[in-house]
């Protein structure tokens, strides 16, 4: 049986990662988003926030769709399902890691 502290590793590496995780909380309460707007709410650059749409688009779990507004293109993106249902699943494991390593009882050996 593993510890609660081991079970962190288990979490979805591709959501986890801090950036990513920024980025599907934000699409998490939206239907979509428009690319500035994901960019203003995480921080991030304009190169590292389209790095990591492509690794979430890669993993089906965002859509990424581009049009033009008059001759302005315009990227949004949105959860896919998959990638809504894979980030509820992040979350209950999260919080049933939190609630087991606060109930946590074994003394470290010294």
């Amino acid at each position: 049986m593993t510890t609660p502290f081991e079970d962190i590793a288990g979490l979805n590496k591709i959501i986890h990662e801090p950036a990513r995780l920024a980025i599907m909380t934000a699409l998490s309460v939206a239907k979509q988003a428009d690319f500035l707007y994901l960019q203003s709410m995480t921080g991030l650059s304009k190169g590292n926030l389209s790095t990591h749409l492509s690794k979430l688009e890669d993993a089906e779990l965002v859509a990424i769709h581009k049009h033009f507004k008059g001759k302005k293109p315009v990227t949004t993106a949105s959860l896919t399902e998959q990638g809504r249902e894979m980030f509820n699943e992040y979350w209950k494991k999260l919080d049933n890691l939190r609630s087991q390593a606060t109930q946590w009882t074994e003394k470290p050996e010294m």
